[in-house]
């Protein structure tokens, strides 16, 4: 395919802000906060820069608060320390002519004691998610939480306006709603984890109440046009007993549909990894992001293990306006560049994922450097 008529490199307007292209680094949590006090360091810093050419980049996960915490080595930006490490991060991308996104994340009752000073997890009912917890220690299989009290939720939306605020005083050009499977959004939508019969349970507006509070707190410091969130609904793997249920389907048009009175930069949607046949979202099967586009009426960002082909299909077929990519971007830090000149594509070393060293993350060489032989 002739680059002129590529749609993954034209430019691209993102509200007030100018996308170099439609190539979107999707968040990916690479484990290199090898910190005490999870601050983000200078090899962070190397990474995201090395990777500046991508219309927009979308950082790991990031704690909001010390509550958020579930993983090891995942930096956050609940204090000022974390912040300033931040900076040198946005500062790298810039100077590179990049612009990023924050991804603002919290882990809910998929925690465990090891990361919370010996304390339960909270999330919205004292039920067990039934996953694991990436400890100092490995693995560990999550514990019945507790249950957020009211007073709680509240600090929790307010411990989101929080990161937002640090994550404008250092430097980012947006900041993403984590709401992926696994997190603690999710945990409030879904009927296996969610039994409150307060105004966070219950009925599909409450259960899904706590998106637009925690947007509505985001948005008193950001513009609506530079506030994004992230959704994966139907997940099945690795996620315990948060999985699609009869109402995944209505409550994420309830969502979705209500998301249209808000000027987000954009919703950033993850496709099925698995077949849906037989599944309470089976419906969902053959034409995924339609569904979307036909119910949200925004930007909308498609991340589905695209290649360099589908990637431009979709973009070509008008069911999203930016793709992300997300493994490509671990092996490929020009990868956009590869995308122009139609060059051949490393693989990533799945080993070296979440090592916490530069071996595996930063040491990756440019197409112009690759002596890979194929």
């Amino acid at each position: 395919m002739e680059n002129s008529i590529q749609p993954l490199l034209e430019e691209y307007q993102l509200g007030d802000l100018r996308l170099k292209n439609r190539v979107v680094m999707a968040p990916m949590t690479r484990g290199r906060a090898t910190n005490a006090d999870l601050i983000p360091t200078p090899l962070m810093a190397e990474y995201y820069a090395q990777r500046a050419s991508a219309g927009l980049i979308i950082t790991e996960g990031t704690w909001v608060s010390s509550k958020a915490i579930g993983f090891i080595n995942v930096p956050g930006i609940y204090t000022k320390e974390q912040t300033g490490g931040w900076r040198l991060v946005t500062k790298a991308v810039h100077d590179k002519g990049g612009s990023i996104f924050s991804q603002l994340g919290h882990i809910g009752s998929a925690s465990h004691p090891d990361h919370l000073n010996g304390e339960l997890p909270a999330g919205p009912s004292a039920i067990n998610p039934r996953t694991q917890s990436f400890t100092p220690e490995g693995f560990k299989d999550t514990l019945t939480p507790r249950e957020l009290t009211i007073a709680e939720i509240e600090q929790t939306i307010q411990d989101y306006k929080q990161a937002a605020q640090n994550a404008k005083d250092a430097g980012f050009d947006g900041v993403e709603i984590h709401a992926q499977t696994g997190m603690l959004i999710p945990q409030f939508l879904s009927l296996a984890t969610n039994e409150r019969t307060d105004q966070y349970g219950g009925c599909i507006e409450n259960r899904a109440r706590i998106i637009f509070e925690i947007l509505d707190a985001i948005t008193e410091v950001w513009d609506s046009t530079r506030v994004a969130i992230k959704f994966t609904p139907v997940m099945y793997t690795h996620v315990g007993i948060v999985t699609p249920d009869v109402e995944t389907i209505p409550i994420f048009q309830y969502i979705l549909k209500k998301l249209n009175d808000y000027d987000l930069a954009f919703v950033h949607v993850t496709g099925p990894a698995q077949d849906l046949t037989g599944t309470p979202v089976e419906v969902l099967q053959n034409d995924y992001f339609s569904h979307f586009r036909h119910h949200y009426h925004g930007r909308l960002i498609a991340n589905l293990g695209f290649t360099q082909q589908t990637g431009n299909e979709i973009l070509n077929s008008g069911k999203a306006d930016l793709v992300s990519f997300g493994q490509l971007f671990i092996a490929n830090p020009d990868l956009v560049e590869r995308f122009k000149g139609q060059l051949p594509l490393s693989e990533a070393d799945p080993d070296t994922f979440y090592t916490g060293e530069d071996k595996g993350y930063t040491d990756y060489p440019g197409a112009a450097n690759d002596r890979v032989l194929g």
